[in-house]
């Protein structure tokens, strides 16, 4: 492609800011910003360039017609299939009714034989569809069990009971739909399920309008989200760069206001560091204080343990004497005056025996304080 093209095509996009917010539109995908653009004019030319000839996911033309008529024939065999096996699985569900209403009620002749036939056939067909070979499956291959379709087969109900199953099963079948329609129905508005069969009949037939408007109003809300969280994105990141170069901007303020109070936060450790000394200093001279306390105490336990050493060798000696004058009285006892001198000496000796016994007392309670 040549300059000449590509300039006409990038003018006619625009210039600036609105050829940066086409090339952003063009590729949604792309993480990029305008900032981004501007910094790189060169890129954001070759992607204007770039958008003639692709679609917003980055396909082109040729590739994205491909794509839809590939996507169009899969979703034809898709509903060819979705049909098949609707009917299927509904021809199962009316047999499981069935079976479920045999338990519970007594079921006309003319239905049994219409649903066991119905049945039949159906597992007949599930079998032969095992049976029956893949293009892809080796010819050669023994069949299942060893089996073949023409063996299946025979196990058919017969060709009167099959015709009577075919006439009768549209409206079986439609009945069963319609069932089913309308608890869907009761399900999507459960205030329509008192409502008269007629009214609910016509708001039948409108029921797939409105949920094919639902489903159109969820892919819309669906895709309204993608785009809030491209653009919550694209804002994120601006504000992050912002948020950034404020940062920095905030982070030389605070290292020019710190140069400029260094002097003041110096003195002010100065002094910090002057008291924290002052305290040591305080501290120190209290545990020093403390120890001589602990030592003059020590040395007073020691001085009061002497003392009641003492008291309690006088005590035990003055025992002994009272035993002695004890002995003395009980051998004099029928003397007259001198029973009477003796007497008087015991007297003081147990008033002298109760005053040290007083003294070590008191003494004991002081030392327990």
């Amino acid at each position: 492609m040549s300059a000449g093209p590509e300039s006409t095509h990038v003018s006619s996009l625009g210039k600036g800011d609105s050829l940066h917010q086409q090339v952003l539109a063009s590729f949604p995908l792309c993480d990029m910003t305008e900032e981004d653009l501007a910094q790189n004019p060169q890129l954001c030319k070759l992607l204007a360039t770039l958008a003639q000839h692709v679609d917003r996911t980055g396909l082109t033309v040729s590739l994205k017609t491909e794509l839809d008529k590939a996507e169009q024939k899969l979703q034809s065999q898709r509903r060819h299939w979705l049909r098949s096996e609707s009917l299927h699985r509904g021809l199962q569900e009316m047999t499981q009714d069935h079976c479920v209403r045999k338990h519970h009620a007594t079921v006309p002749p003319d239905q049994n034989m219409f649903y066991e036939t119905m049945e039949k056939c159906l597992l007949v067909a599930q079998c032969v569809r095992q049976l029956d070979p893949s293009s892809t499956t080796n010819q050669d291959q023994p069949s299942l069990l060893g089996l073949n379709t023409q063996q299946v087969m025979e196990l058919m109900p017969s060709e009167k009971n099959v015709q009577r199953m075919k006439q009768s099963l549209p409206r079986e079948l439609e009945k069963h739909l319609k069932k089913k329609c309308l608890n869907l129905l009761s399900y999507y508005q459960p205030e329509w399920e008192n409502e008269s069969e007629g009214l609910k009949n016509s708001k039948l037939s409108h029921l797939s309008v409105q949920l094919d408007k639902e489903k159109k109003r969820a892919e819309s809300l669906k895709e309204t989200c993608r785009e809030n969280a491209l653009l919550l994105q694209r804002q994120t990141q601006l504000y992050l760069s912002e948020l950034t170069k404020c940062i920095q901007l905030l982070q030389s303020l605070i290292l020019e206001h710190r140069l400029k109070v260094q002097t003041d936060l110096d003195k002010k450790k100065l002094d910090y560091f002057e008291g924290k000394c002052e305290l040591v200093l305080q501290k120190i001279k209290a545990e020093m204080v403390e120890i001589q306390l602990d030592t003059y105490t020590a040395d007073s336990i020691s001085s009061h343990r002497k003392i009641r050493e003492k008291l309690e060798s006088e005590l035990k000696a003055c025992q002994v004497e009272k035993q002695s004058v004890d002995l003395k009285l009980a051998s004099f006892e029928i003397l007259g005056k001198e029973f009477e001198a003796l007497a008087e000496e015991y007297c003081r000796l147990r008033q002298e025996i109760e005053m040290k016994k007083w003294a070590l007392k008191e003494f004991t309670q002081y030392n327990n304080k």
